[in-house]
C-alpha cells in the first residue's frame, strides 16, 4: 500500500492552524494499551473471553469520528506483537513454556497463529478515518517481577509479553540487579545495548508497516538510569536514541514522545525537550502518567518544546484508593466525569497545549478486581467531541479539583493528602482559567468531625454552606466523600481570577482531620 497521509484526510476539519509545514495537524489523540481488549468488560467483549481479532476492530470503531489520531501500543514494548524477524516467537514462547510453564496469552497466540495486530490495526484505521500510530513503551516494567522463578510464583500468561531471555540472562543490565521493585527491574540505559534491543524493534515496525506515527513512551516507566549516572550523560543518550528514531521513521512520519508534565521530573529521564525537538520530535504528548491531573507544569512545557505540536493527557481517574487486594487492576478509582474533562483540556489549551490525549480511556468499563461485577461503566464517549473546540470548552461548567496521584521521581510532593494542625494556616491552589460567576469549594476529610474548620480565598474569608452535594451529576459513584466528610463554602465571583488562586483552610479546633480531595465548581 503507497503511504496516504492522514493530513490530507482532515483537510477540511477544523483543526490547528498550521503554524509550520511540519506542525502536527491532530487535535485529539487517543491511546488504546491493547490489553484493555482481554481486561476490561465491554460491548463487545464478555468476561474471560480470550481475544479475537474483531475485538481489535471495535476499538477503533468505537471512536470513529471522535478522534484524529490512534496510538495501539502493541503490548509491553519487549515482545513483539506482530510477525518479526528481530525475536523469533516461536522460539521465544517455548522458552517461556520450558521456564514459566505458561501458554501464550490470546493475542500472542493470534500473531503466533499467522495473525497480524499492527497490520489490522493499521487497515481498521485508514478505514475509519484515524490516524495510525504505533505508541512504543520505552522501559516498561509489568510482570517483570516474576523474571527468576521461585517456587509459588504466579506470573500468568502476559509474562510472556514481558521477559526476553536476553533480558532475563542479563541482571546486569537492570536498573537493581536483584531487586523486585517495578521500577528496578526495568534497563539501565547508560548500557548501549539496551536502546539498541528497542531501536531493533522500532526499525521493523518503520520498515515493514505504513505508519503515520510513532509515539515513544518515555512514562513506561520513569526509570532509565542509576542515580549515579550524570544529567548531561543521560541528556545525550535520549537526544541520540531520538534522532535514531527520527531517521528511522524518514522526514513524513510523525514522531512524537509520551513525557511527564512536571519540570524535574524531565530531569530524571534525560529528557531535553528542547533538543529532543532539534533532534526531530514532531509531538510532546505531556502526561501526568496515569491520572488526571489540573496541577502541572504545562505552560513551561511549552516553551521548551517551541516547534512541536504540545497534548496534554488525560486518563479516566483522578484519583486512586488503597489496594482491595493483590495483583494489577485491584485498586478502587475516582473516575473522571465530563465536566472533570473538560475542565482539565480547558486548562491544557489555556495554558498553550495544541491538543488533547487520552489514556486508558477504555478503563472506565468493569476490570481487575471487578470484571464481570457491572461496578464500573461506559467510558463517557459523548463527551470526546467538545475536546476539540477551545473556545467552546471555555464557555462550559467548570469543575476543578486537587487530588492525590501518583508521585512521579522528582516531582514534588502532591497537595493532598495533607494533614491539619490546630491553629496553622493550609494553602491549596488553584490554577484557574477564565473562571466565570460564582463558586463553591468543598473539602473531603479522612473524618466526620468537621465542625471547626474556617477558610479563606486569596486572603479573604469566604461563607460556609450546608450544601456538600456533588455539583454535576456522577455516573460512577467510587470514592464520593460522604457528607460527614465534606464541608463547603460559598466564593463570590468577584474573588477569582485567572491563574493562580489560593484557598487557605485552619482547623480551628476539634480532633485533627487530614483533607484528601478538593474541588471547585463553577
Amino acid at each position: 500500500m503507497k503511504r496516504r497521509y492522514f493530513i490530507q484526510t482532515l483537510a477540511a476539519a477544523p483543526l490547528l492552524a498550521a503554524e509550520t509545514q511540519r506542525k502536527a495537524p491532530f487535535r485529539t489523540l487517543y491511546s488504546n494499551d491493547l490489553t484493555n481488549i482481554t481486561s476490561c468488560v465491554s460491548p463487545f467483549r464478555a468476561a474471560k473471553e480470550p481475544f479475537r481479532p474483531e475485538m481489535l476492530d471495535a476499538t477503533v470503531d468505537e471512536v470513529a469520528g471522535l478522534v484524529d489520531a490512534h496510538f495501539l501500543q502493541p503490548g509491553l514494548g519487549m515482545v513483539p506483537l506482530w510477525p518479526s524477524k528481530v525475536i523469533d516467537l516461536k522460539e521465544h514462547f517455548a522458552w517461556i513454556k520450558q521456564r514459566y510453564g505458561q501458554k501464550p496469552d490470546s493475542m500472542s497466540q493470534f500473531v503466533l497463529n499467522g495473525g497480524d495486530i499492527v497490520q489490522r490495526f493499521i487497515d481498521r484505521c485508514r478505514a475509519k478515518g484515524q490516524a495510525a500510530f504505533i505508541s512504543l513503551r520505552v522501559n516498561d516494567a509489568h510482570h517483570k517481577e516474576f523474571v527468576d522463578p521461585k517456587p509459588g510464583d504466579k506470573p500468568g500468561s502476559s509474562i510472556g509479553m514481558s521477559v526476553t531471555r536476553w533480558y532475563a540472562e542479563h541482571p546486569e543490565h537492570r536498573i537493581v540487579p536483584g531487586s523486585l521493585r517495578g521500577a528496578d527491574l526495568v534497563l539501565n540505559w547508560a548500557e548501549p545495548k539496551v536502546p539498541e534491543q528497542k531501536l531493533m524493534l522500532i526499525r521493523e515496525l518503520c520498515d515493514n508497516y505504513d505508519i503515520d506515527g510513532l509515539e515513544l513512551d518515555f512514562l513506561r516507566f520513569y526509570s532509565y538510569f542509576r542515580a549515579e549516572t550524570p544529567l548531561e550523560q543521560r541528556r545525550a543518550i535520549m537526544t541520540n536514541f531520538v534522532k535514531k528514531v527520527r531517521q528511522m521513521l524518514g522526514p513524513k512520519r510523525w514522531l512524537c514522545a509520551r513525557v511527564p508534565c512536571y519540570l524535574t521530573a524531565l530531569d530524571v529521564l534525560g529528557l531535553d525537550l528542547k533538543a529532543l525537538v532539534a533532534a526531530g520530535l514532531d509531538m510532546v504528548n505531556a502526561s501526568a502518567h496515569y491520572f488526571t491531573t489540573q496541577q502541572h507544569d504545562l505552560a513551561a512545557i511549552r516553551k521548551m518544546s517551541d516547534g512541536a505540536a504540545l497534548y496534554f493527557e488525560l486518563c479516566h481517574t483522578i484519583w486512586k484508593g488503597d489496594k482491595v487486594q493483590e495483583g494489577y487492576d485491584v485498586f478502587p478509582y475516582r473516575r473522571a466525569t465530563k465536566e472533570h474533562l473538560h475542565t482539565s483540556a480547558h486548562l491544557a489549551y489555556s495554558r498553550g497545549a495544541d491538543g488533547i490525549s487520552l489514556f486508558n480511556f477504555a478503563y472506565y468499563r468493569s476490570h481487575g478486581q471487578g470484571e464481570g461485577r457491572g461496578v464500573f461503566g461506559e467510558p463517557p464517549f459523548d463527551g470526546l467531541k467538545a475536546l476539540n473546540d477551545p473556545k467552546a470548552l471555555a464557555q462550559q461548567p467548570q469543575h476543578w479539583f486537587i487530588a492525590f496521584g501518583w508521585r512521579a521521581p522528582g516531582a514534588k510532593p502532591p497537595a493532598v493528602p495533607r494533614k491539619l494542625v490546630i491553629g496553622k494556616p493550609e494553602k491549596f491552589n488553584f490554577d484557574l482559567a477564565s473562571p466565570r460567576g460564582e463558586a463553591r469549594v468543598r473539602i473531603q476529610t479522612d473524618r466526620t468531625s468537621l465542625t471547626h474548620l474556617a477558610a479563606r480565598f486569596n486572603g479573604e474569608a469566604i461563607t460556609p454552606t450546608d450544601d456538600v452535594s456533588e455539583p454535576f451529576e456522577v455516573p460512577y459513584p467510587s470514592m464520593l466523600g460522604k457528607p460527614e466528610e465534606l464541608r463547603a463554602w460559598h466564593i463570590p465571583g468577584r474573588l477569582l481570577r485567572e491563574g493562580k488562586n489560593s484557598l487557605e483552610v485552619t482547623q480551628t479546633g476539634g480532633e485533627p482531620v487530614t483533607v484528601v480531595f478538593v474541588d471547585l465548581a463553577c
